[in-house]
């Protein structure tokens, strides 16, 4: 099987690591892909955002199946366009995708289909958003409606800078995904992430994680797009993922499809916890990212036919995806000032004595090579040092012994993901 992946960074170089293990593959190829990529699969340079130079790239070089790994290309349309000329494609429609693309599309249609949700609402005017704060105890929850690389989001307790934050929304904070805000009560609880495969009409256990969305330990300072991740979480019962499954992922696939978008690729559920069972904090309509990176981990089965399964509509013909019983973590290094401003193309040593250590996996997020082919950093989050073992400590301390094998005095990492696990055992 001829196999394509769109994306460059951490969460694609995981899944063609995962992906070049199966021995259906033929040809394996990536776009634009990055150099720690091309080590497995052929790259092609590419924009996510050139669906044009995509679909007849898939067409030249007769690809089986295209998964798409990043949202924007998803919600530009790019699965509609290899559908229409008969590409088998792991990812949504343009329709369905509307389930990230627009939050304040998302809680209507949560509202729609009966899934538990927060209270909310949705503004273009700051003086009907401020009065609606009113209704709420804080911390104020505060979402731009479109994409924003994961940092749309603002948890506020103080009202003036909620009233401030409104403002700096709706007058472009960040472009046109912020000209429509949507307002949330707050949700207490545990987070954690579910993942499930959907092929428009059967869904299929994908996987649970938790991942670290601050940038400081102890889940202090700002959001970022993910700090690390692991896999499986304490929180994620056998009860509790039956239950996300039928009164959220189920009903939100059978949604989708009754509204003439039936949904192929994965559902990734951002759920939070408290007494009385899941509710939803967001839908992505992609693997997250660093979670994908412990899942593919995890995953003992081949991963190529579910994808495949997935793409072609036959999920229903698919046994349970089997995982091995090791826990694994990511450890997202990123740039100092990350997720402000940073410097790129400073010097990375180490990965390749990282790499050889027993259980470990450096996907590489956001890297170049100079000159002289060594590596740079070229993102915000640069490193996912992703580690396996008998038991979670285990798995936490060869992450930790891996990270201190890399030299990067540019780049700083939290020392604590999976704290919240840890505790508990």
């Amino acid at each position: 099987m001829k196999v394509l992946v769109v994306g460059s960074g951490g969460r694609e170089h995981a899944l063609v690591w995962k992906i070049s293990q199966s021995p259906l593959l033929t040809a394996l190829h990536a776009a634009p892909g990055s150099p720690a990529i091309s080590e497995l699969a052929t790259c092609h340079d590419l924009s996510v955002a050139d669906l044009e130079g995509l679909v007849e790239l898939a067409k030249r070089e007769s690809i089986d199946l295209v998964l798409v790994g990043p949202e924007n290309p998803l919600c530009d349309g790019l699965a509609d366009r290899l559908r229409q000329i008969g590409i088998a494609t792991f990812g949504p429609s343009k329709g369905a995708a509307r389930l990230e693309a627009s939050k304040a599309f998302a809680k209507d249609f949560y509202a729609r289909h009966h899934v538990p949700s927060a209270r909310y609402g949705t503004f273009s005017d700051a003086a009907e958003a401020k009065a609606f704060l009113d209704q709420f105890e804080p911390p104020y929850v505060l979402k731009a409606d479109g994409l924003a690389a994961g940092k749309g989001v603002v948890i506020l307790s103080d009202r003036a800078e909620a009233e401030a934050e409104i403002d700096a929304f709706l007058s472009g904070k960040f472009g046109e995904a912020s000209k429509t805000l949507v307002i949330e009560e707050f949700m207490h609880g545990e987070e954690v992430s579910i993942f499930a495969l959907c092929d428009g009409k059967d869904v299929l256990f994908c996987g649970a994680a938790q991942d670290h969305k601050r940038v400081g330990e102890g889940d202090t300072g700002l959001n970022t797009g993910g700090m690390g991740a692991y896999s499986p979480a304490p929180i994620a019962t056998p009860a509790l993922i039956e239950t996300a499954m039928k009164t959220i992922i189920e009903p939100v696939a059978k949604g989708l499809a009754a509204e003439g978008h039936p949904f192929q690729g994965v559902l990734f559920a951002g759920l939070m916890v408290d007494k009385n069972g899941p509710r939803t904090v967001e839908f992505n309509i992609r693997f997250g990212d660093p979670e994908c990176q412990v899942l593919m981990f995890r995953i003992a089965d081949d991963i190529l036919p579910y994808l495949r399964a997935t793409a072609e509509g036959t999920l229903g013909e698919m046994e349970p995806l089997q995982w091995t019983p090791e826990p694994a973590i990511t450890v997202v290094m990123a740039a100092n000032g990350y997720p402000g401003d940073y410097k790129k193309g400073t010097l990375i040593e180490g990965v390749d004595a990282a790499n050889k250590m027993e259980g470990v996996q450096v996907f590489e997020a956001g890297t170049s090579r100079d000159s002289q082919g060594r590596r740079t950093a070229a993102g915000g989050r640069v490193l996912n040092v992703t580690a396996s073992g008998e038991s979670l400590h285990y798995a936490v301390d060869r992450a930790y012994a891996a990270v201190d094998q890399i030299n990067w005095p540019d780049g700083f990492c939290r020392r604590d993901i999976a704290w919240r696990a840890l505790k508990t055992h």
